[in-house]
């Protein structure tokens, strides 16, 4: 019998969209990263509002001076910034991609050991469609996928200065 499992890369993904759930989801991606010697690829993905608004019947709204893509490098910068600011022993490589949240982590999980997304984020519907990037990654995603939980009280201590008390 021929072994037919992939080569997997020692490669973690998570994907980060700046709300408090995928910030728990990278800072766990990392701790998981350190306990199995991988390195961490963030990803963030954008859309052009107006495809949202067109494809809604809205009129598009008008961004001067604004590029989406550049505000979301800058949340993924200051996000990994944030998780590394305590030395952590992890590379990190940042991806900000331009389609679909669910489609550009199935994409960056390609042969990666693991794909980390938090259960919820920000998004244009959540109240309708909470979790859905979640939920398609789970059931496309050509890796194990670890969906971690986000609480109020998961967020507070897992931001919160050591030193406080």
């Amino acid at each position: 019998m021929t072994d037919q499992t992939e080569e997997r890369e020692r490669r973690i993904v998570v994907g980060v969209d700046g709300s408090p759930g995928s910030l728990i989801a990278l800072r766990w991606a990392v701790t998981q990263a350190e306990l199995s010697n991988a390195r961490v690829d963030v990803v963030a993905a954008w859309h052009d509002p107006a495809e949202y608004a067109f494809a809604y019947g809205w009129s598009a709204a008008v961004f001067e001076d604004v590029s989406i893509a550049a505000i979301t490098g800058k949340m993924l910068t200051e996000a990994v910034a944030d998780v590394a600011r305590g030395g952590v022993p992890v590379q990190f490589t940042t991806h900000v991609v331009r389609g679909h949240p669910a489609q550009a982590l199935l994409d960056a999980a390609d042969r990666a050991q693991l794909l980390v997304v938090g259960s919820r984020g920000h998004g244009a519907f959540a109240g309708m469609l909470l979790g859905s990037v979640s939920q398609h990654c789970v059931q496309h995603a050509p890796c194990p996928v670890v969906v971690v939980p986000w609480a109020e009280r998961t967020f507070d201590e897992a931001w919160s200065d050591p030193g406080e008390s």
